[in-house]
């Protein structure tokens, strides 16, 4: 009997000492805060103007291919010797420029990838530095950002979405 009172005094001690120890969890929804960015809403209205004008350009060589590949296919039958390899190879380099300009531009290293990390970037690091310095000032151990992570509960007084946002608006103007 007096094992067993020891082992639970001891049992309660331990877990009271983990409780104690135990890190603080903040929680940041960052899409929400970009969204809230006045500076981050004009640089994602360039950088959907400047992916329209790329998908304008490729939808207009898709079309000119598309009307070459058909012209050839149709008059193929007519066309003989080096006609007939001029313009097959007239549809091929038509087809080989449209995939290089789809590569290029929203191929994974393309240009649209590179314009999204330069125009997105200053803001992450904005935010991670609020992040840092409140964790820092709250004590938190970890903070999650929501859109990254499934959260299954959440206690609003664990979110301090609202407080980088706000200390991000009171910055903007310095």
């Amino acid at each position: 009997m007096k094992s067993l009172k020891s082992i639970l005094t001891i049992s309660t001690l331990l877990l009271t000492i983990i409780f104690l120890k135990a890190q603080k969890i903040g929680v940041v929804d960052t899409n929400y805060i970009l969204g809230k960015l006045p500076e981050y809403q004009q640089a994602e209205k360039r950088l959907n103007s400047q992916v329209k004008t790329w998908q304008d350009e490729a939808v207009k060589l898709q079309n000119e291919y598309d009307a070459q590949k058909t012209a050839f296919e149709n008059e193929k039958v007519l066309l003989v010797g080096d006609q007939l390899k001029q313009r097959e190879q007239k549809v091929k380099d038509l087809q080989t420029k449209l995939q290089d300009l789809i590569s290029k531009k929203f191929g994974t290293d393309g240009e649209v990838n590179k314009l999204r990390v330069s125009l997105v970037r200053p803001f992450q690091d904005r935010i991670w530095n609020v992040i840092n310095t409140m964790s820092k000032k709250e004590h938190l151990g970890i903070v999650i950002d929501k859109n990254s992570t499934s959260v299954l509960f959440l206690d609003k007084a664990y979110d301090y979405t609202d407080n980088v946002l706000n200390i991000l608006l009171k910055n903007q103007g310095k």
